[in-house]
Formats: structure tokens, sequence, C-alpha cells
């Protein structure tokens, strides 16, 4: 039990900053939900069978401006396209995850994904999958106190809410210095730096997040090719 305890501690400790940033970001979707005339039950729902976070305020935007669910499913794709990378990733990492797998695959958000790879390389290789579900658990449960709090008060209460988005980009900065931190590897940020630059100045909006990412994988894949064959020439 004593064991257990721990682990679940180890694993609180590692999402506090998903914590700070889904609670108040979970609870700006719960106020929208509101905002646009859905029951408070509804927000509780979307964020423990469809846990989406972005995808959760681009469908409820939609649903108020009444698309149609063709139009919700391919707006959804093109914006959580970017799990493919993520998913292609974590194939070896999850391979053997058991009864767990299928509830990594789906709790495999933006920020589990950054916790997940800025363990130690030791975790890495030892495939912790139960350490692995544990923070996916702890993530969800962050995003639904914060969906289902946001919900409640925004049936009861009425307050400027402005701004409040920004957590989502403070969270982002967050992890992505603690991954460095670790890494301390300058590559794979400089790439994403520069292409991200890039894809600002010459990609429109819709199509910027996917853009970058599919060019930040290419030159990674790239340079990962030229040090693989750079390995076999000195062999």
């Amino acid at each position: 039990m004593s064991l257990r305890v721990s682990d679940w501690r180890d694993a609180m400790l590692q999402t506090v900053p998903v914590m700070f940033g889904y609670l108040p970001l979970g609870a700006a979707f719960g106020i929208l939900f509101m905002q646009l005339g859905h029951p408070w039950w509804g927000a509780l729902l979307m964020s423990l069978f469809i846990y989406a976070g972005a995808g959760q305020f681009l469908a409820v935007t939609l649903l108020a401006n009444h698309a149609g669910l063709v139009e919700i499913a391919v707006a959804t794709f093109m914006l959580n396209s970017r799990h493919l990378f993520y998913g292609l990733s974590l194939l070896k990492r999850f391979q053997g995850a058991g009864w767990r797998k299928p509830y990594l695959i789906f709790a495999l958000t933006d920020e589990t994904y950054s916790l997940l790879t800025s363990q130690q390389r030791m975790d890495l290789e030892r495939h912790d999958h139960a350490a692995a579900w544990r923070i996916s658990v702890l993530n969800q449960l962050w995003w639904v106190l914060g969906s289902l709090a946001g919900a409640l008060a925004g049936a009861t209460l009425e307050f400027d809410s402005r701004g409040i988005e920004f957590a989502l980009t403070a969270l982002f900065i967050v992890l992505t210095l603690e991954q460095a931190r670790r890494l301390r590897e300058a590559l794979p940020f400089l790439v994403a730096l520069i292409v991200g630059v890039g894809a600002i100045v010459l990609l429109p909006d819709r199509h910027l997040l996917l853009g970058a990412i599919a060019a930040t994988s290419l030159v990674l894949f790239a340079h990962y090719l030229w040090i693989d064959r750079g390995q076999e020439g000195k062999a």
C-alpha cells in the first residue's frame, strides 16, 4: 500500500504544472459551454468521454454556429492530426502495456505527451506503463475538475473571463523549458523555433500547426538519417 501511495504522490508531483494549466483552462471551457446555452452536465461528459482540450472548445463553438456533423468531424480531425505524430513516436513506448494501452492512447494529450517524453531516459527504457497510466489519469482528472467547476460557476455566477485562455500558452512554455532542461539537446528546440517562425510567416492560420509539425518532423527525420548514415560509414 505504501508503494502505491508513493507512486501516486510521485505522479501527482509530475502533473502539478499540468494541473495549473488544466484547472483554469478547463474552467474556461466549462464557462464557455454554459454561455452557449448547454446543460452543465454536458461539459462533464465531454471532458470524461471526449477529453480533447482545444477540440472541445472547437466542438462547442461549431455547434453554437449550427455546423453539421461532417464539418465538425473534418475540423476536429485537422485540429488533432498532430496526435498522429505523437502516437508514432510512442509506439515502442506503449508496447506491452496490456489493459492500460487503450486508455494511454485515449488520454494522450499535448501535455501528457510532453510529460511522458520528458521523463529520464532510464524511465523511458524501462517502459514503465503503470507510471504513464497514473500520469494520464491525473491529467484527465485535473481537466475534468476544471470543466466541472467552470460549468457550475457559469450556471450560478457572472464574471469577466477574458484572458483566461492564455493559461494554455503559459503551460506550453513551462513544459518546453522543462524538456530543454532535461534533454540538454539544442537541435530539436532550434528546429522548432525556426520552423515555427517560418510557418507563421508563410502559412495561413488554418494550416499553421499541421504545417509546422510536418516540417519539423521532416527536418528531424532527415537529420536522423544523416546521423545514421554517418555511423554506418564509420563502421
